[in-house]
């Protein structure tokens, strides 16, 4: 519920301002569609098979929950890479050249991320790497299991792991360290001057904001990555069902944290939400006033 609430927020600020975006912040509204589509798409058949205390459906069900999970979590983790290099070319270039990152080039990005998360999720569906039920029996995921007896699926976790996990988790953190040195080098120049300009606050902000959904998104993951390496060498059986589905949780648990981020980092998102608050309370009075039939106008009106 939280995840479809504030980043259907994120969407609907995002079209209502889409004229005034900028082509950096395409990849939040990006971002946001990975994080709504995780959740409508996986979140209802999860919960009610937890309520059925088995997984509901048979191996089609299984292959779909665990493909749109690969394909929206690659998704994902490609556009906080993106993001975090973007971030870093701004805050390392001339004002002149980062205009060069026009909104047709995030554009073009962004389909490059979902068909780069495309490729790597139909993969095991040709043969390459498998799709199998989680050992708590509630949820599916790639077939972990399956890897420590079967080169086939081994070479497939090691690949994915290295261009899908290690190599983008270094770029994130690469270019936030670059951007810090960058920001402490800019406020040592200015530590003299009696007010900090306006621009060099923002770029704080706006770098903290992006380090913050970073390492919002990368500490979810971690516990989950660690358990399923640990069911790669050993057996599942070894591990308490509890132990499995709690990172699993606290995983899909990343999708709705970024809303509250942009929403305390964010001047903007913030009257933005609470317009749509104002808006949506205006609507429950008109349709639920009792003089709401009797005199529509003044009630539009008054509203």
């Amino acid at each position: 519920i939280l995840t479809i609430l504030g980043n259907s927020a994120v969407l609907a600020t995002a079209v209502k301002r889409s004229s005034l975006l900028k082509s950096p912040e395409l990849l939040t509204v990006n971002l946001a569609v990975a994080d709504i589509g995780m959740a409508l798409s996986m979140y209802p058949l999860a919960i009610a098979s937890a309520w059925n205390h088995a997984w509901l459906g048979g191996d089609a069900s299984c292959v779909y929950y665990a493909l749109m999970g690969f394909l929206f979590g690659v998704c994902s983790m490609m556009t906080l890479c993106a993001m975090a290099v973007i971030r870093f070319l701004v805050t390392n270039s001339s004002k002149s050249n980062s205009n060069k990152i026009t909104k047709n080039t995030v554009c073009i990005l962004i389909a490059f991320i979902w068909l780069y998360s495309l490729l790597w999720a139909i993969l095991p569906l040709v043969g390459w790497g498998y799709y199998g039920p989680e050992p708590f029996g509630i949820s599916c995921t790639i077939a972990w299991s399956k890897f420590h007896n079967s080169s086939n699926g081994f070479s497939f976790i090691l690949s994915m792991f290295l261009l899908c996990t290690v190599l983008p988790a270094l770029t994130i953190v690469a270019c936030y360290l670059g951007i810090a040195w960058k920001v402490h080098k800019a406020y040592q120049e200015i530590q003299n001057i009696d007010r900090i300009p306006n621009a060099a606050k923002l770029e704080k902000k706006l770098t903290l904001m992006a380090v913050l959904i970073s390492v919002g998104f990368l500490s979810s993951w971690t516990p989950y990555a660690a358990t399923s390496f640990w069911s790669i060498f050993n057996s599942s059986d070894s591990l308490q069902p509890v132990v499995t589905l709690l990172p699993c949780l606290f995983a899909k648990s990343s999708t709705a944290y970024n809303p509250f981020i942009y929403y305390v980092f964010s001047k903007t998102f913030r009257c933005e939400v609470k317009k749509l608050q104002c808006c949506c309370g205006w609507r429950v009075h008109y349709f639920s006033s009792d003089n709401s039939m009797e005199n529509p106008v003044s009630t539009m009106w008054s509203g």
